[in-house]
């Protein structure tokens, strides 16, 4: 014969408190730098570039959040910036708002069985480079519309007036940060080369491509 224990009603009560807790506590939505260190997120190779490529496209000032999608080669295949709304941080409201953007501009990769391209947010805000609970909202926002959107979780990356820093990894620099001027953006495709004739057709091109 076997005995068991069922479990009390008062029990139930008190699991279901805590779980409704969880589901609408904001502070529950957030990741710690050692969470976010320990989550296995993929290294930037060139951070500087990225970086400085983002800020030329979109220019962000602060309060404004920057996501970009690169392919396994680092270059850029889609982004877009938005300005976050005055709300408290909520982990949920910056994954809904970031996964909007990743579907607006993307397509998903769900049917992949492993994630090919890699999400990063570049978030600018006032303050100093120093962790936030603000910044660990939008980590675990990142981390959920990545999965959500079939996307490999990437860098998040924050730029005050004291430069750019990537959270969980210690790298960052100087520029361009907060207040830095807009820079020109240069598109990656290059002009087509000057066909090779000679005469006066060559000369003519020639002097146009001078001017």
């Amino acid at each position: 014969m076997t005995f068991g224990f069922a479990p009390s009603s008062a029990a139930n009560m008190s699991t279901s408190a805590d779980l409704s807790a969880a589901s609408t506590n904001p502070l529950a939505r957030m990741l710690e730098p050692a969470e976010w260190a320990a989550a296995g997120i993929p290294l930037l190779r060139n951070p500087r570039e990225v970086v400085s490529g983002l800020h030329a496209r979109h220019q962000p000032r602060p309060a404004t959040a920057v996501v970009a999608v690169l392919d396994p080669d680092e270059r850029l295949r889609a982004s877009a910036s938005f300005t976050r709304r005055s709300a408290p941080a909520d982990g949920w409201m910056f994954r809904n708002a970031l996964l909007s953007q990743l579907r607006r501009v993307i397509p998903h990769d769900l049917r992949r069985r492993t994630p090919v391209r890699t999400a990063v947010l570049l978030y600018c805000r006032d303050g100093d480079a120093r962790w936030t609970e603000e910044d660990g909202a939008w980590m675990w926002g990142l981390r959920d519309a990545c999965t959500l959107h079939g996307l490999r979780c990437g860098a998040y990356i924050t730029l005050t007036r004291d430069g750019w820093q990537v959270l969980g990894e210690g790298r960052g620099g100087r520029r361009p940060h907060a207040d830095s001027p807009a820079e020109p953006f240069a598109t990656a495709e290059a002009p087509p080369p000057l066909p090779r004739t000679g005469g006066v057709a060559s000369e003519v091109l020639r002097r146009a491509a001078a001017r």
